[in-house]
């Protein structure tokens, strides 16, 4: 028979297998653009204003599906450096990443740099597009920006979801240069971000069940062990 000592070990481990098994590589994580820094306007508070989903990929890589709400669109301000997304990543070089062309007429590439605007902290990586001119496909500028669609693409070669994760200094992990939909309920153009930390349905459920099960399992120790000692 399986002494009572022995629960909340299994229980402990049983709560931390889950956790790994959740936040094993072959999952996707999707993370909400809630944060607004648009200086004309931002919507109600809780407004998702897009997401930013990770998958791994099957070679050891991992691909981003951004994807504005609303009918928002990507655009280039100089309140995000002229980059449609930012990001940060560890161990990542500029030819690791590949950008999907997923607009008619505008050349879409991957960029590098130390990216600081509109205070949404320090990013080292950003989606923009190239050549920048002063009016067609590539412009900057707020009105007179011209947006690039609602949906951005790209993957990052010999990489984790984790490589990623990183606070931008203000407490973000990903930034998002918006043209506000019609009823996304801001208005005008700027960033939106993914607050850290994570939504609880991407690591933090995970953690929370894995801290559950170790707090759970510590605490049958502990009333075993009381137990043995009144009856001892």
């Amino acid at each position: 028979m399986m002494k009572f000592k022995s629960l909340p070990i299994l229980a402990g481990a049983a709560a931390l297998g889950l956790a790994g098994f959740l936040t094993s590589p072959a999952n996707a994580i999707t993370y909400d653009l809630t944060s607004c820094h648009i200086s004309t306007g931002c919507g109600p508070a809780g407004t998702v204003y897009g997401t930013a989903t990770l998958t791994p990929t099957a070679t050891g890589g991992v691909t981003f599906d951004v994807a504005l709400s609303d009918a928002s669109q990507f655009v280039l301000t100089g309140s995000a450096d002229n980059q449609y997304f930012k990001f940060n990543a560890n161990g990542v070089a500029l030819t690791d990443i590949s950008v999907t062309e997923n607009v008619a007429g505008v050349n879409l590439v991957a960029d590098t740099g130390a990216f600081n605007g509109d205070g949404t902290g320090n990013f080292n990586f950003g989606i923009t597009c190239t050549p920048i001119t002063p009016s067609g496909s590539c412009s900057v500028g707020g009105s007179g920006a011209l947006p690039v669609g609602t949906i951005l693409d790209f993957t990052v070669a010999s990489s984790t979801i984790s490589d990623f994760l990183i606070n931008s200094g203000q407490g973000n992990f990903f930034v998002a240069d918006i043209l506000c939909g019609a009823t996304s309920g801001c208005t005008g153009t700027g960033p939106v971000d993914v607050s850290v930390p994570a939504p609880l349905l991407g690591h933090g459920l995970f953690v929370l069940l894995a801290i559950g099960g170790v707090l759970f399992g510590g605490k049958l120790l502990e009333n075993s062990k009381k137990n043995r000692l009144q009856t001892a």
